[in-house]
């Protein structure tokens, strides 16, 4: 499913840019999810620390229950249809990030490419830290799961999971794997890395589902 979207214009840039703030209506009546507190600041949390990369032999992956495994260079992944979204972004410590343009390339845009076999049911994120999250297939389908490389216009902080992260403006955030560098399709659920630690799998802010 996706959400009823809006796009602007950005007089500065002329970039189009999708406006999917609205998507809250679909969960809940407040943007603000209730726990959280917005912030005009973007915080830095992960498992460890930051990975390093290099663009000459960066690969991403997809595999599973596919028609067609990949396996892209950074190049051939910024070559993927993308667009920009402006997102909310809500973190599972309690904190709110409204307003969030990230470019990046959609989820079933990835998903199309590979052809997803019929009986994938759920999906696995791989980084280069070796994180791991996973997703129901059904809340991946969504045009604004993004496979984001830039943030407000600028290449995406490497402290905020550049070169390459998910974001996941229906869920929480850890939903959203940094350094992401591959998907994998699966015919059964497994736990990634937080949810093995007894985080919540399904993550809807609007439910304050952050743990199981």
């Amino acid at each position: 499913m996706t959400t009823e979207s809006t796009e602007t214009t950005d007089g500065d840039a002329g970039t189009s840019v999708r406006d999917v703030t609205d998507l809250y209506h679909e969960f809940g009546d407040d943007r603000l999810p209730a726990g959280q507190r917005e912030t005009t600041a973007f915080p830095v949390l992960s498992k460890s620390g930051t990975p390093d990369w290099d663009p000459d032999t960066w690969e991403f992956t997809v595999t599973g229950a596919v028609e067609t495994e990949l396996s892209l260079s950074w190049d051939e992944f910024r070559d993927l249809p993308s667009e920009t979204q402006r997102q909310d972004f809500h973190c599972v410590t309690g904190w709110s990030k409204f307003d969030c343009e990230f470019t990046g390339v959609p989820f079933p845009a990835l998903a199309d490419l590979a052809g997803v076999e019929d009986d994938a049911v759920h999906v696995m994120f791989s980084a280069l830290d070796n994180y791991t999250t996973d997703l129901p297939l059904e809340d991946c389908m969504r045009e604004e799961v993004l496979f984001a490389w830039a943030y407000d216009g600028e290449a995406l902080p490497a402290d905020h999971g550049g070169p390459l992260r998910v974001v996941t403006p229906h869920k929480y955030a850890y939903k959203g794997a940094k350094w992401v560098d591959g998907v994998e399709f699966l015919t059964e659920p497994e736990l990634g890395y937080w949810e093995r630690r007894g985080y919540s799998e399904t993550a809807n802010p609007w439910q304050e589902e952050r743990y199981s």
